[in-house]
């Protein structure tokens, strides 16, 4: 597991750091794909925020910000996780954001 200690003040910038790192990994072009959210619930709570990165010919690449334990999830097309990262200054995930807006 690798320990992310960047200090992310807005949600907004969490998704940026994810958009950015995807692009970079699977040498995309930042900016031409785009990338959709979503609040994951467990017994009517939130319990983390699913990241996916709409790739060339449907390919999708996927991150899971679990809330509980501080944790992304990196996940590759076939669904196989392949790094966890854990981030040491998160920042605040509030329920009452229940709908995200879409990220470029």
């Amino acid at each position: 597991m690798t320990t992310l200690a960047v200090p992310f003040q807005t949600l907004e910038e969490l998704r940026d750091f994810i958009y950015r790192w995807l692009c970079r990994r699977e040498q995309l072009v930042e900016g031409v794909y785009q990338m959709t959210q979503r609040i994951l619930w467990r017994r009517n709570r939130p319990c983390g925020v699913y990241f996916c990165l709409h790739g060339p010919r449907a390919v999708k690449f996927a991150v899971v910000w679990d809330l509980q334990r501080q944790v992304l999830l990196f996940y590759d097309p076939t669904g196989q996780r392949y790094q966890t990262t854990r981030l040491l200054h998160p920042p605040q995930f509030h329920a009452a954001a229940e709908s995200l807006p879409p990220a470029a």
